[in-house]
C-alpha cells in the first residue's frame, strides 16, 4: 500500500485538487490585507479582559452559550422575538447552512453573484453543493435578469448575498435584493452576510419579520474582535432552528464567550472605532483619488478597491516596502488590475500612500 493511492481511494477527487486556503506571514509588515480594525482596547480595558479571561474554567467544556445569545441579540439590533446563532465566526456558520441544505437525494445548488467571499464557494464545494457563480456587471452591481433566470434555472437551495459585498466594497440595491428574496419564494433561503454592517450603516436585519426564506449573518471579526472568531446569524425561529441541529456541540469556546461578553459591556468604544475608520476611509479614498493613473471604487466597508495600470508589479513593489495589501486581478474579470486595501489608522494609512507612489514610479 501506498500513501499516494491511500490518499487517492479515500479523499474526494474535488478536494484532491483544490489547495488549502493560505493566510500569508505578516511578521514585519504593514498589515492592509485583511479588513481588520487596527485599534486595540483601550490598556484599561485590556487589564480589565485580563482579568476576566484569568478567571475562565478553562478545564470545563464551554457552558451553554444562552446567555451570550440573548446579549448578541439585545446589543446588536436583532428584532423582538428573534434569536441568534453563534458560530466559530462567519466561515462555520456558512458551513453549517451548507450541511443543513446539501440533500442527499438530490445535488443541492449554492449561488452568489461573483466576484464573492471565497469561502461561500469553498463552503458549498465541501458540503458537496454546486456553486452556481452570476458575474457582477461592469460597475460591481448585481445583474438582476441574470440573477433571477439563474434562479429560475438552478432552484439553489442557497443564495448569499454580501451586504456590502467583499471584495468590490459596494451596497447592492436593497429593491434589486428583495426582488431576489421573493423570487426564491420557498425554495431556497437568502442569506445577507452583513460583515461590514459597522461601515455600511445599512442593514436587512429588522426586516427579518418581512420575510421567512431570509437569514442574516453577521461577525464581530470587523467590529475589532477579529481574534476571538466569533459570528452570529438570525432567521425565523423555526428555521433557526433546524441550524442548530448541525451546530457542533460546545463550537464557541470559554474564552470566546468571555471575551465577547466583555466587549458587549463596551460596545461604545468599538463603535467609536468603527467611526474612527469611516472618517479614515473618506480621507484615503480623497488621496487615492489624485494619484495619476488611480481608480477608486466607493466603498462602504472598512477597506477601499482601487485599480492601477499593472497590479503585480505594484503589488510586488509594495512587498518590497513592507506593506501587506491583497492582489485581486486573478480572482475575477471585473477586478483586473485591482488591489484591496485594509483602511487602518493614519499613521499606517500615510504610510501605505507614499509606498504606493513610490511603487507605481517604479
Amino acid at each position: 500500500m501506498s500513501l499516494e493511492s491511500l490518499i487517492s481511494n479515500t479523499i474526494r477527487a474535488d478536494v484532491r485538487a483544490i489547495g488549502s486556503y493560505h493566510v500569508p506571514d505578516a511578521s514585519g509588515y504593514v498589515k492592509l490585507d485583511a479588513m481588520e480594525n487596527p485599534y486595540q482596547l483601550p490598556e484599561a480595558l485590556q487589564r480589565e479582559l485580563g482579568e476576566r479571561l484569568a478567571a475562565v474554567a478553562l478545564n470545563r467544556y464551554p457552558p451553554s452559550y444562552d446567555g451570550l445569545r440573548r446579549k448578541v441579540a439585545a446589543r446588536l439590533g436583532v428584532p423582538a422575538g428573534y434569536e441568534v446563532l453563534l458560530g466559530n465566526g462567519s466561515d462555520e456558520l456558512i458551513s453549517i447552512m451548507a450541511a443543513a441544505c446539501a440533500h442527499q437525494d438530490r445535488r443541492a445548488v449554492m449561488m452568489a453573484p461573483v466576484p464573492a467571499f471565497v469561502m461561500f464557494q469553498r463552503s458549498a464545494q465541501v458540503a458537496g453543493m454546486d456553486f452556481v457563480g452570476v458575474p457582477l456587471q461592469s460597475d460591481f452591481s448585481l445583474d438582476l435578469p441574470a440573477m433571477l433566470a439563474a434562479i429560475a434555472q438552478h432552484k439553489p437551495a442557497l443564495l448569499f448575498l454580501a451586504y456590502p459585498n467583499n471584495p468590490t466594497g459596494n451596497l447592492y440595491d436593497p429593491e434589486a435584493m428583495v426582488q431576489l428574496i421573493r423570487a426564491m419564494g420557498d425554495t431556497g433561503l437568502v442569506v445577507v452576510d452583513e460583515a461590514y454592517e459597522p461601515f455600511a450603516q445599512r442593514s436587512f436585519m429588522g426586516r427579518l419579520p418581512e420575510f421567512d426564506n431570509l437569514i442574516v449573518m453577521r461577525t464581530l471579526s470587523k467590529l475589532g474582535l477579529a481574534g476571538i472568531r466569533l459570528g452570529y446569524m438570525s432567521a425565523a425561529p423555526a428555521l433557526l432552528a433546524q441550524f442548530e441541529k448541525v451546530r457542533p456541540p460546545y463550537n464557541v469556546n470559554v474564552m470566546t464567550q468571555a471575551a465577547a461578553d466583555f466587549a458587549l459591556d463596551h460596545l461604545d468604544v468599538l463603535n467609536e472605532q468603527a467611526a474612527l475608520l469611516r472618517e479614515q476611509r473618506a480621507v484615503l479614498s480623497a488621496a487615492l483619488a489624485e494619484l495619476p493613473n488611480v481608480t477608486v471604487f466607493p466603498s462602504a466597508a472598512n477597506f477601499i478597491l482601487i485599480r492601477v495600470a499593472d497590479a503585480e508589479t505594484t503589488h510586488t513593489n509594495l512587498l518590497a516596502r513592507k506593506i501587506l495589501v491583497k492582489n485581486l486581478s486573478k480572482m475575477h474579470s471585473v477586478l483586473t488590475n485591482c488591489l484591496r486595501i485594509t483602511v487602518s489608522t493614519p499613521e499606517e494609512n500615510a504610510a501605505f500612500l507614499d509606498a504606493l507612489k513610490a511603487s507605481m514610479a517604479v
